[in-house]
C-alpha cells in the first residue's frame, strides 16, 4: 500500500507534508507509513476518504482497480459518510486478530466515563489477572501527541 500511496501523492503532486496536513494527521504518520514502519490505521483510511473522495480506497488497500473512481475529477460526487464499526476497519486490513465472539451486549458495561467531545469507545470488559501486571500504558491524544507510563 506504501507504494500506491506515494503513486496517489505523485499524481496529485502534492508532498507528504501537504497530505499530511491535508487529512489532518501527524506529518511523521505519513512518514511512517510511506516507508513501511507502519501500516495506516482506520482513522487514517477514513480521513483518506473523506478528503480525497475521487481516490478508490480498493486500489489504494488491494491495489485492484483503478487509482481514481471516475475518470473525469469534475464529476466527483459529495463524500458518502463512512461508518466507523470495529468490523469493517478489520476486513479492511485482513486483521481479524483482535476480533472477537462476544457480543457487545454480553461485555458489561465499563464505569468510566469518556472526556466531553471524546469519541464513542466500547465498553471494557474486565480480564482476569492471572499473574499478570500492567507495565505501561501509553495514551494518545488528538493533538497527535503521547505520553508514556510506566
Amino acid at each position: 500500500m506504501n507504494q500506491r500511496l506515494q503513486q496517489f501523492l505523485s499524481a496529485e503532486n502534492i508532498s507528504q507534508a501537504q497530505f499530511a496536513d491535508s487529512i489532518d494527521v501527524a506529518r511523521a504518520s505519513v512518514s511512517h507509513v510511506l516507508a513501511g514502519r507502519n501500516r495506516p490505521g482506520y482513522d487514517f483510511i477514513r480521513s483518506i476518504a473523506e478528503h480525497y473522495p475521487k481516490l478508490n480506497l480498493e486500489w489504494l488497500i488491494t491495489g485492484k482497480g483503478k487509482m481514481y473512481k471516475q475518470d473525469s475529477p469534475a464529476a466527483v460526487p459529495a463524500p458518502v459518510p463512512v461508518a466507523a464499526e470495529p468490523a469493517a476497519a478489520d476486513s479492511l486490513f485482513g486483521d481479524s486478530s483482535f476480533a472477537t465472539e462476544e457480543k457487545e451486549e454480553d461485555i458489561p458495561a465499563s464505569p468510566v466515563k469518556a472526556a466531553p467531545g471524546a469519541p464513542e469507545t466500547a465498553p471494557v470488559k474486565d480480564l482476569p489477572a492471572a499473574g499478570r501486571s500492567i507495565s505501561r500504558i501509553i495514551v494518545f491524544y488528538d493533538d497527535n501527541t503521547y505520553q508514556e507510563l510506566k
